[in-house]
Order: C-alpha cells, then structure tokens, then sequence
C-alpha cells in the first residue's frame, strides 16, 4: 500500500487505465493514452469485452462528458464551470489522466498567481552569471505540457487577476508561447490542451474577458439533479477516502447519508423536499463536496473517539461547521431549520438532539 497521502488519478487508478488501453483498438488522437471512447468510458464506468469492471469517476449526465472529451480531441481549450463542489477539478484530473496519462501539470488559481507562473520565471543566479538563457529559464506546467504535447490544468481561473488570465489567449489561439528575452518561442505539440476550472460563487471572482471566453468550450457541472445520484456520489467517495484513510470506522449507514444530503438540498433549495415548507438558506453552498467532508470527519470521529459505527452525533458537528459560516446570519438560520423541518421528523429526533447540544 502507498505512503502517499493522496496519490495522482494516474497512480491511484493505474490498473483501470491499463486494462482500458489493452481492449482499445480505436483511433487515438496524436500523443492521447486512449482514444475518446475509452476516456469516456474510464470517467463513466461500464464493463469491457474482457469482464474487467471501469468504476465511475463521474456521476450525471453523460453527454457533459462526451462533450468534453470531445473538445480535447480538438484544438479547443476545455472550461468546466459551475458553483462550488460539482466535481470540477475531479472531472479535470481524471481527464488528464486518461488523455495523458499524466494529470500533474497544475496551475492553481489564486488572487496571487502571477504571470510568471503561468508562462515562465528564471532562476537569478544563473541570470545574473550568464544572461538570458535556455538555462536560466524555469517553464511553468503549462510550457512543460506544450513541450510534451499533454493536457495542463488550470484551477480556479477566475481567481487569477484578469490581466493574468489574458496570458492564455496567446497559447490558446496561436498555440505558441513567445519568450522575447531569447528570441525563441514554444511551441505546442500535438496533444497539448488546457482544461481550466471556474466558479461563479466565490467572493473575488475576475471575470474572463470575452477574448478569453471565446478560446473555450465551456461546460456546465450541475448540482446532482436528484437526492437517489447525490447519495451514491457520496457513498462512492466516502468509501475511497475511508479506504484511503485507514479510517477504522465501518462504512457509513446509507441512513445517515441520506440525512445529511437531504439537509443540503432542502437547504441549498431553500424548501424541503416535498415542496410543502419554504425555509431560508444559508451563505454557505452546501456541495455535494461538503457534504463528503461531512460523512467522513464524522467516520474518523466514530472510528477514533466512538465504537466505530457512525451515529448523529458523531455527524453533528460537521453538519454545523459546514452549514454555519456566517456565525450571526447562518446560526439563525440553521436553528430555524433544526425547530422547524429536523424537530418535526419522527425519526430524525437523535440527529435534532445531537445538533442542539452543540450549538
């Protein structure tokens, strides 16, 4: 078993994507792993002609995925967009593993990130010592990705500075990157592509000049559409990290799942899942990411500090920390919440007791 903390799409799924490239014998774009069907089927799951079983790497609509795939097998840049926690930058590292093979050529967003990090910087000893030179120059994953003809990702592009951001345009339309200091260019190999995640939630969002917008495809993930599909995307996910973790706790009940997916969407939604009751929401978003977090801070409670079985309490705690995040407006709304939809169902009288301890 790996020491790694976390291990890369690549690794962690190493013998999914073997298997895939055995039984593919369709046409592979230049310097692609796999061809589109077979990434397709890597992110989706499905059964190939050997037996072997691919899990699901994506949960919903399949034709998202077919979409974006296709427009990496194009010189098109992929942008996949929506509100926090819809497995954005889950979708890219999987796609990037199965395109190729290789999903480590990362550029994370931040109000920090500088031009230099997106194009490239220098090492200023060698500089200082010789000048301008192939040597002195430190690519950025974006330059190694052209190089190599890969896919580079970009997180969270809409937190980068807007005039950062248009560094791309010229990567993506001309497919070069001009180094003036040498008198030289970078230019991509076939294979090379840009899948960028954004969202439209967070506060300091810059939005993507039109220039920008133009050089993507862009792809909405929605929210779940339905309770039964955000369910078994936290169960799938709770199960990986838990084996991941070495938590010593046994798999979550699907009872408590339910609740705690239940709670978000009524709470997202803003009314309760019959529709009768209207109930206000809080600032938080509530993902189906939060929602994971939920469940599997309460398995290491329940394994660490309980018997091992995960109960209400042991949920609780998680509930509040990721529903209350403004501590005057959201604390109001969560009480109003637990006394007016959790109070008032028969069987989820342990969950409403276990929630007013703790406030």
């Amino acid at each position: 078993m790996s020491n790694v903390l976390r291990q890369h799409a690549e690794q962690q799924f190493a013998e999914e994507l073997d298997a895939l490239q055995k039984v593919d014998d369709r046409q592979r774009p230049a310097n692609w792993k796999l061809s589109p069907w077979a990434v397709l089927t890597y992110l989706m799951g499905g059964k190939l002609a050997n037996g072997f079983e691919v899990s699901p790497k994506y949960i919903g609509n399949s034709r998202l995925m077919e979409i974006a795939v296709s427009t990496l097998a194009t010189d098109r840049a992929l942008l996949l967009y929506g509100v926090p926690g819809t497995a954005k930058s889950w979708v890219s590292e999987h796609l990037a593993a199965a395109v190729s093979g290789d999903s480590t050529m990362l550029i994370q967003g931040t109000a920090g990130t500088s031009e230099e990090q997106l194009r490239y910087g220098w090492n200023y000893a060698e500089l200082l010592a010789h000048g301008p030179s192939e040597k002195a120059l430190v690519p950025s994953p974006l330059v190694h990705a052209m190089r190599l003809g890969k896919i580079a990702r970009v997180e969270e592009l809409t937190r980068i500075p807007a005039d950062v951001q248009d560094t791309l345009i010229t990567v993506l339309s001309e497919k070069t990157l001009p180094i003036p200091e040498l008198g030289s260019e970078v230019q991509a190999v076939r294979g090379f592509s840009v899948i960028a995640t954004a969202n439209n939630r967070d506060k300091g969002v810059n939005e993507l000049s039109s220039a920008l917008k133009r050089r993507f495809n862009t792809v909405v993930l929605p929210v779940p559409a339905s309770e039964a599909e955000e369910v078994q995307i936290v169960v799938k996910r709770v199960s990986e990290l838990g084996r991941a973790l070495a938590l010593p706790a046994e798999p979550p009940a699907l009872q408590e799942v339910r609740r705690v997916v239940q709670i978000f969407r009524e709470l997202r939604n803003g009314q309760t899942e019959d529709g009768k009751t209207r109930i206000k929401s809080p600032t938080s978003t509530l993902s189906t990411a939060e929602a994971i977090s939920v469940i599997n801070s309460g398995m290491a409670l329940a394994g660490h500090f309980g018997d091992g079985v995960l109960r209400s309490a042991d949920v609780a705690s998680g509930l509040i920390g990721a529903v209350i995040k403004d501590p005057v407006q959201d604390q109001v709304v969560w009480k109003e919440y637990l006394e007016t939809v959790v109070k008032e169902r028969t069987d989820w009288k342990d969950l409403y007791r276990a929630c007013r301890e703790q406030l």
